[in-house]
């Protein structure tokens, strides 16, 4: 049993989920790879213990990990994007295979396994939307892995709403481990999500500002109720809501790049803190970058009490050797 195992994070963005695993403190976070900078700055500042490379992943291989910090890594954990597999895109791959094999962004789940079969950690973790899974691309992917040199495979399903995240989220962990953390007792609202903050503009905590809107919108937005959206898009499949009054009885619907709420009782819309609490995010937790950034790496991330509750998960299939 090592008092600290190593990790690398791929497509780590902010550090959601590297957050998760830091909380549990037994990891030693070596090494995260985002090729968005202010992400990647939102990491070291957080991880500054860490080597962050501001890189395309395309570029990037194990021995190339190797020399900068060495070959002894335990686990790799990453989150290659969704938005080639989700039905909340419109313009995503009518074949489902071209999902992975051909469009480009789809491909760099191709580029996770490759590192990871480069690499060969102990246990990998990768998270992206269930429709990863569909028709025929789990059996894909269960023989990509298997190529990379792991023959058992898990598809771990599970809802971040379930271990203290004040915000739906289904997500499926990809995995060389069973994941299956103890469920939190009970759910965590919007009201207690976002209590004890300051008013906006506070010298603390960090990256909670209003953001700015005009009279017009303000004017209809004060019209919502509680669940109502402002506006609507078109996804794949259908209609999906945006700029949504917060109930602040219930959990918060799911937390996108190009999400906005809007205050359960204010005419406003939730700062990058508030949007950040609905995650699970610490208020010492800083978000650098543009104001559209910071939602984004908000967004995009794995909520932070669900990423702890799989690290703790990852600690002892490690702390008990079987793997």
């Amino acid at each position: 049993m090592k008092p600290f195992y190593t990790l690398v994070d791929l497509f780590s963005g902010a550090g959601g989920f590297s957050m998760g695993f830091k909380l549990s403190n037994r990891f030693r976070h070596v090494l995260a790879i985002d090729n968005l900078r202010a992400a990647a700055l939102s990491y070291k500042a957080n991880f500054p213990e860490s080597l962050v490379l501001v890189e395309d992943i395309k570029e990037v291989n194990g021995s190339l990990i190797g020399d900068l910090v060495g070959d002894d890594i335990d686990v790799v954990i990453g989150s290659p994007p969704c938005e080639p597999f989700t039905g909340a895109n419109p313009r995503r791959e009518k074949e489902p295979l071209d999902r992975l094999y051909k469009d480009p962004a789809g491909q760099l789940t191709l580029h996770f396994i490759r590192i990871v079969s480069d690499l060969k950690p102990r246990v990998f973790v990768m998270e992206n939307v269930p429709a990863i899974m569909d028709n025929g691309l789990k059996h894909v992917l269960l023989r990509e892995f298997k190529k990379a040199g792991y023959r058992e495979v898990y598809f771990n399903i599970l809802r971040a709403e379930d271990y203290g995240t004040p915000s739906h989220r289904i997500r499926v962990f990809i995995s060389n481990i069973k994941i299956v953390p103890p469920k939190s007792s009970r759910k965590v609202s919007v009201r207690e999500a976002l209590k004890g903050l300051p008013e906006p503009g506070s010298s603390y905590p960090p990256n909670h500002e209003y953001t700015p809107l005009s009279h017009r919108k303000v004017k209809r937005i004060s019209r919502l109720r509680w669940g109502e959206a402002l506006i609507y898009y078109e996804g794949a499949k259908r209609r999906l809501p945006n700029y949504i009054r917060l109930h602040p009885d219930r959990i918060a619907p799911t937390v996108q790049g190009s999400s906005r709420f809007i205050h359960p009782f204010y005419n406003r819309l939730l700062t990058v803190r508030e949007q950040a609490r609905l995650m699970g995010f610490p208020d010492t937790f800083i978000f650098l970058g543009g104001r559209d950034e910071q939602y984004n790496q908000v967004g995009e991330a794995v909520p932070v009490p669900l990423a702890k509750a799989i690290a703790y998960s990852v600690v002892e299939a490690l702390d008990r050797g079987v793997v």
